[in-house]
This record gives structure tokens, C-alpha cells and sequence, in this order.
């Protein structure tokens, strides 16, 4: 019996070595930061390796053989999710657990998080700010290093964040969206507390979460359940997946019952709170800018675009009444439309606002739009010129491209419509290219085609395009209800669809490409729809 136990010691103190050898510096110093709450300072100040916090685990009995969520937490927590293997967890099992077993605080999760996202530029700019406050001898400090300093000095505490907060608000909105998170998560637990107690009552009552879960159940998308008691706390964690400070608010709720149905406070919090946590941030100073290239006459073969300016007018007074600012241009070149997307690229004034959004208006092939010269300029390249290497004040902000153009070759109709697209004897011949080939390989893109890819899109010579009344229309409907874009655009998908030439032979299918990461939702105007 001996032996057994020193052979299941020795594998699992083999394990922990194998961990050790495939940890860096920075990831040692990620767990010694995760580990402050939980062992002595004085002892963590002289660890070394990974294997030294280990020990000191053990020797604190939060890691044994029989128990090794905390060490599979924390590699969880600085991403080495390939380890998690060699304690028999996977991601999605961690995630699951969390919130029965998790032992880092929210505290020091957003303290982490923030570490991880300030820069080495950022990083400067905040010790200058903080320079009256940090050790007069000149060191190298990584964020953490900053941010336990802060701490040591009494500057940062789980309960006061403030210095914190002011630091942010001067460097990065990012940041300070962090550290609010954290805030709203703390409110939202007092309030609970505070009207409910922390006792488990019992009684018949289901969980607080399962009641508001019930209620989010159209805003969260989730399946639905006769019997939502039933329904656990790792369930929900694995259905919104993991979401920056969502953790922190939904334990309360997944670990108490209560009986008492005076919580509708305690309920709108948590539902602010959660809309926020998935939704784009969308109350800056400013909303965006939109931008309408608007191409209606052509130098040679490409007829006009009859109709055109009135999708264009429609698009500005949507967006305007949506809160942007709206910058027509007319009739540009190839060159012209790369110079305009550059000049837009370097705008300094993005920083202060929500998102962009760019409309083109034009003849087209597949995968790209003409300007009025007749070449060609690919979507996707007028889309590059926004990703967050490019254009780093909109990077985690929302970009949507809407693009009235054909894909494909014109189909024969008769004057009632037109086609955007070329002639079909001298459009040029190339490999068609699908809407989510044109959208840049990174976050926060949406790309709404009137049509799809090989097909033409209609445009009425009077009353203007289908997918651009279709747009402006459902906007104007759907936005003062609360939906977000992607619901938005499945209605215009149904109203294009629905829509025929009167000789009901033409039809067409819009079609989005997207990688938002969250529901990108306009907040609802004061002003009523301008059509």
C-alpha cells in the first residue's frame, strides 16, 4: 500500500515538473500574481520557478493528487490550456466548474486581464502618471510588477478601485470598460446581498439566475426548457461561453436560492449588466462616422446608376438620425476610392467614437466594386485598411461595410429594373470570390452584400436600390425595438427575398459575412424614424 502511494506521489509530482518545464518567465509570474489572495507575500516574493509555487500550495493544502482544480484554474486563467491536459481537464471542463470551485476573486482576475492589455506604450504613460506614487529608484516594472506596487502602498484595494479608474480614463476606454466591469459585477452582488441575505432558504422558489434567465432567454439565443430549475449554473456558463467579468456577477446567482420576490432591482442590474457584457460598448461621446460612396455615372461602357442618389439620401438621413456623421462622396475613381479609404484610415478623431461604418454604392463583380474609371477595387482590400494593425484607433470597435453592387454577371430585365453589374460581353472574366473571403481575417467585422457571390442585385431607376430601401426600412423598424444588426439584417434577407420585378421573373438574396465578437446594438434615437 506504501508503495502504491509513493508511485501515485511520484507521477504526480512528475506532472508538476512536466508543468514547470513548459512554463516561462511570464507565465511564473502570471501565477505568482494570481496566487497573492491565496498564500503569504512573504513566501511568494522569493519563488523562482512554477515549482516553488506548487510547493507552496501543497504545503497550504489548496494542491494535493486527489485535488488539482486550483493549479488547472490558474492555467486556465494565463491561457495554457494545452497543460490542463496533463491534470485530466480540457477548457470547456474548467469552464464548467468555475463557478462551484473557482478560488481567484473577480478582484484579481481584472487586475490580470488588465495586466494583459496594457502595452509597453500604455504601460509608460501610466507610470507617468503615477510617478508620485511609485519607488523614486529607477527599476523596469511590467504591469504587474505596477499594479502590486499600487497595492503594497494601499493605492488599490478589492473595494476601491479609483486610482485605478482615473489612470484608465486618461490612457485607454478599453481599460477603464475593464475595470467598470468589475465595478457593475461588485454592485451587482452587493444588491443582491443586500436584498436577499446570503441564506439558503429553500422553499419552492428557483434560483434568482433561473427566473432572469428565463427572461433573457430572447436576448441570449438559448434553448429553451419546460422546467428551468433544472437548468445549472456550469450550464449556463457553457452556453454564454466565457465572457470578460461574467463569472463574477452570475455566481451569486447560480449559488443561492431565495424567497422573496421583491429582487426587481437586483434583476435589472444583472440585466444591464449582461447586455453590456454582450453587447459592442455604445455610449462614447460620439457615435461614428459613415461614409457613402455614392458612383452613379461611369467614364466608358457601365451604364448609369439610375436611382442611386436616392439610396444615398436614404442612407444619410438613417445613419444621421442613428447618431453618426455622415460624409458623402460621388462618382470616384479606383484611385480615388483607395485615397478616400487611406484619408479615413488616419483619422485621429475614431478614437473618440463607437464604430465605423462605410457604404459603397456602385457597379460590381465578384468580390469587388468598380470606380468610375471602370477598374476594379476589391472588397477586401477596402476592408484592410481598417483592421486594428492599420487603423489601431478603431481596433475592438465595430466596422460594418454595406455594399450595393452586383456579384456576378448581369441577367437580361427589362427597363423596369437594371442590374449592377457590367455588360455581360465585356465584364471581365475572374474567379468568384465569396463575401466572408473579402472580410479581413480578424474581429469586429460585419459585411452586409446586396446579393450573392456569381448573382446580380436590382435597383429601381426611381425608387433606388432593393437592398438599400430594404436596410434603411428594417432599420428604422427594428432598431427602436432593441435588435441588434444581425437580426436586423435577417429581415432584410426576408424582405429582399420576398421582392420580384413585376413580371415576377427577378429575385435576389443578400448575404452578411461577419466576425463580430459581441451583438453590435444602436442605441435607440430620441428623435422618431426619419421616414
Amino acid at each position: 500500500s506504501s508503495n502504491m502511494e509513493d508511485n501515485v506521489s511520484l507521477k504526480f509530482r512528475q506532472q508538476l515538473l512536466f508543468i514547470d518545464e513548459n512554463l516561462v518567465a511570464e507565465d511564473v509570474a502570471a501565477l505568482k500574481f494570481l496566487c497573492i489572495d491565496l498564500l503569504p507575500f512573504r513566501k511568494l516574493e522569493s519563488v523562482k520557478s512554477a515549482v516553488d509555487i506548487f510547493q507552496l500550495l501543497m504545503a497550504e493544502e489548496y494542491l494535493n493528487e486527489e485535488d488539482t482544480f486550483l493549479l488547472a484554474e490558474l492555467l486556465y486563467r494565463i491561457k495554457c490550456y494545452s497543460l490542463l491536459r496533463k491534470l485530466g481537464y480540457t477548457k470547456e471542463k474548467v469552464q464548467e466548474c468555475l463557478h462551484e470551485k473557482g478560488r481567484v476573486s473577480p478582484y484579481r482576475q481584472m487586475l490580470y486581464e488588465l495586466s494583459e492589455n496594457i502595452t509597453t506604450e500604455t504601460l509608460k504613460d501610466i507610470i507617468f502618471l503615477l510617478k508620485n506614487f511609485l519607488p523614486k529608484r529607477r527599476i523596469t516594472l511590467s504591469a504587474l510588477d505596477m499594479l502590486i506596487l499600487l497595492e503594497k502602498q494601499g493605492h488599490l484595494t478589492e473595494d476601491n478601485v479609483q486610482m485605478l479608474e482615473e489612470v484608465c480614463m486618461n490612457v485607454s476606454p478599453d481599460l477603464l470598460e475593464t475595470v467598470n466591469c468589475y465595478k457593475r459585477a461588485k454592485e451587482c452582488d452587493c444588491l443582491y446581498q443586500e436584498r436577499c441575505g446570503q441564506q439558503d432558504q429553500g422553499g419552492d422558489n428557483p434560483p434568482v439566475f433561473c427566473t432572469v434567465l428565463y427572461q433573457l432567454n430572447p436576448l441570449l439565443k438559448l434553448p429553451n426548457e419546460s422546467d428551468w430549475e433544472t437548468y445549472q449554473g456550469c450550464e449556463l456558463f457553457s452556453l454564454l461561453g466565457k465572457r470578460r467579468g461574467m463569472e463574477a456577477v452570475l455566481t451569486p446567482f447560480c449559488m443561492r436560492k431565495y424567497k422573496s420576490n421583491k429582487f426587481i432591482e437586483a434583476e435589472s442590474f444583472f440585466i444591464s449588466f449582461l447586455q453590456k457584457m454582450t453587447s459592442y460598448k455604445m455610449d462614447g461621446p460620439h457615435r461614428g462616422f459613415c461614409i457613402v460612396i455614392n458612383n452613379v455615372n461611369f467614364d466608358r461602357s457601365l451604364q448609369e446608376r439610375k436611382g442611386s442618389c436616392k439610396d444615398a439620401g436614404e442612407l444619410e438621413r438613417v445613419f444621421r438620425w442613428l447618431g453618426l456623421d455622415v460624409e458623402i462622396y460621388k462618382d470616384l475613381t479606383s484611385h480615388g476610392i483607395k485615397e478616400l479609404m487611406q484619408a479615413w484610415q488616419q483619422r485621429q478623431d475614431h478614437k473618440d467614437r463607437d464604430c465605423f461604418i462605410c457604404c459603397i454604392l456602385s457597379h460590381g463583380e465578384s468580390g469587388a466594386i468598380y470606380g468610375k474609371d471602370e477598374e476594379l477595387v476589391s472588397i477586401r482590400t477596402i476592408m484592410s485598411y481598417f483592421t486594428a494593425k492599420q487603423c489601431p484607433q478603431l481596433a475592438e470597435k465595430p466596422k460594418l461595410f454595406f455594399i450595393q453592387a452586383c456579384q456576378g454577371k448581369e441577367i437580361q430585365c427589362p427597363i423596369y429594373v437594371e442590374a449592377d453589374a457590367r455588360v455581360p460581353d465585356l465584364s471581365s472574366m475572374q474567379q468568384n470570390i465569396s463575401p466572408s473571403e473579402s472580410i479581413p481575417e480578424e474581429a469586429d467585422f460585419l459585411l452586409g452584400m446586396a446579393t450573392i457571390d456569381g448573382y446580380a442585385s436590382f435597383r429601381h431607376i426611381q425608387q433606388g436600390a432593393w437592398y438599400i430601401q430594404a436596410l434603411c426600412s428594417k432599420l428604422q423598424l427594428l432598431v427602436p425595438r432593441g435588435e441588434d444588426i444581425l437580426s436586423i439584417l435577417t429581415e432584410v434577407n426576408a424582405d429582399v427575398s420576398r421582392r420580384v420585378d413585376r413580371w415576377g421573373t427577378k429575385k435576389q438574396m443578400p448575404q452578411p459575412a461577419y466576425t463580430l465578437r459581441k451583438k453590435f446594438i444602436f442605441p435607440i434615437p430620441e428623435d422618431p424614424p426619419p421616414s
